[in-house]
């Protein structure tokens, strides 16, 4: 069954079929299509369309379909989409009266409709994994308070700061990507169902009943754009990009940090692989997945802003792309976060490694510059003097606080015995009026 056939005589090709054919992605919107589907049913009703009894028959119907049918088994139906797989089963089981359920609405609005239904619980569900995170994040932070570690630039060790810095560091990036879905949403909460194929429709539908019912806060104010407007997809490929970014970032930090060389973390088990043939191996394929996974989605993103860039206004088939490309996003957010967040639950640092890390009182040689300032000197000499300082201990091989600081300024002989300890310095950041 083909819901257009009636203008053609030739059947499709085979090949094309398989290009044309979207019920292996589609089929996810089975719920969403079936809801869509109700409450058009119920505006027919309103307008005089349908009959109450007819109304009855089509709903019961729609129910049924859904208790009997998951998106799973759709995916094997012949049919083209998941529209035309509903409304043939519908057909199947009441008979004529189920043709009359499409009055009124086209594929393209009632498509856009599903999507946006859709999104709109797929936002939720990224919102909820976002903020299991950053608990993840803020428990670990509070489990090792007290540990200080190097904060890099460059990947060169460059301050020190606490390990709960540190967390709070990407719990506010995944804060702000919290806050780009949850804005976002307002664009994705509105009704195009309504808007017909491109120019509205002929039947007095009660618009606003039907978005009240599917829970739209608004409707769409011009049929043209509402069929064929997908920046809401667009924006739900670039949010998901921008928090992959960041999972990457947080990914990437952790495969350095539990080498060897730094062995600052100790990954679990429950997150990490061994080798086939090196039986020493402990692998952080969790986390270099969670890199692929990020720029397979900016690729996404980039291919979808392509698809649309070139296309006339008004609905074209391309756009039956943006569900295949706006699932994988979804899928790869999903997962990734819920690795990461076990990761983070799961994870040891190891206190030794990171304390002799931290001892590196080159990490304070800004301190003894801002040391100077406080005593008078211009910033610029004093950092030309530390520098000396530094370049004196480096070719000594010794610490900052192993060499006698005031054969480059006497104004060291003030300086306390424990100023380059790195809780001290961790201390003095903390208690800045500007951080508070």
């Amino acid at each position: 069954m083909k819901l257009w056939q009636g203008r053609f005589e030739e059947e499709s090709d085979p090949v094309f079929e398989k290009m044309n054919r979207s019920l292996g992605i589609d089929a996810v919107l089975l719920e969403v299509d079936i809801r869509v589907s109700r409450a058009h049913a119920r505006s027919l009703l309103g307008c005089g369309v349908l009959t109450q009894e007819e109304w009855t028959a089509i709903d019961q119907g729609l129910e049924q379909i859904l208790s009997e049918y998951s998106p799973e088994q759709v995916k094997s139906s012949p049919y083209e989409d998941i529209h035309t797989f509903v409304e043939a089963t519908l057909a199947s089981k009441i008979g004529p009266v189920a043709g009359k359920l499409h009055t009124g609405r086209s594929r393209n609005d009632q498509v856009a409709t599903d999507f946006r239904l859709f999104v709109r619980k797929a936002i939720g569900l990224i919102l909820a994994d976002l903020e299991a995170l950053q608990l993840a994040l803020i428990e670990s932070g509070a489990r090792y308070s007290d540990i200080i570690i190097p904060a890099y630039t460059h990947l060169r060790r460059a301050q020190p700061v606490r390990w709960s810095h540190y967390c709070l560091a990407y719990v506010e990036m995944f804060r702000r990507d919290g806050e780009r879905f949850e804005q976002s949403l307002s664009r994705v909460d509105i009704l195009p169902l309504g808007s017909g194929a491109v120019a509205g429709s002929n039947f007095g539908v009660d618009r606003e009943s039907v978005a009240k019912e599917l829970g739209f806060s608004k409707i769409s104010a011009n049929s043209l754009d509402a069929t064929c407007d997908r920046d809401f997809v667009l924006e739900f490929l670039s949010n998901a990009a921008i928090v992959l970014t960041h999972a990457s970032r947080l990914a990437e930090d952790w495969i350095i940090y539990s080498t060897e060389e730094f062995g600052f973390l100790e990954l679990s088990e429950k997150v990490t692989t061994g080798s086939s043939l090196m039986p020493q191996k402990k692998n952080p394929d969790g986390f270099e997945l969670i890199r692929a996974k990020a720029a397979m989605t900016t690729g996404l993103l980039a291919g979808f802003l392509g698809v649309m860039k070139g296309l006339p206004t008004g609905y074209n088939k391309d756009l039956q792309e943006d569900k295949e490309a706006l699932l994988k996003a979804f899928e790869n957010v999903r997962l990734s976060l819920s690795v990461l967040r076990l990761s983070v639950r799961t994870v040891t640092l190891r206190t030794d490694r990171t304390e002799k890390a931290a001892r590196d009182t080159f990490m304070g040689a800004t301190d003894l510059a801002d040391f100077l300032v406080m005593k008078g000197v211009p910033f610029r000499s004093s950092h030309e003097i530390v520098a000396r300082a530094v370049r004196a201990a480096l070719q000594q091989r010794k610490q900052l606080d192993e060499i006698d600081l005031t054969t480059f300024s006497p104004l060291f002989s003030e300086l306390p015995a424990d100023y380059l300890a790195p809780e001290n310095i961790v201390n003095r950041k903390s208690q800045s009026p500007a951080l508070r």
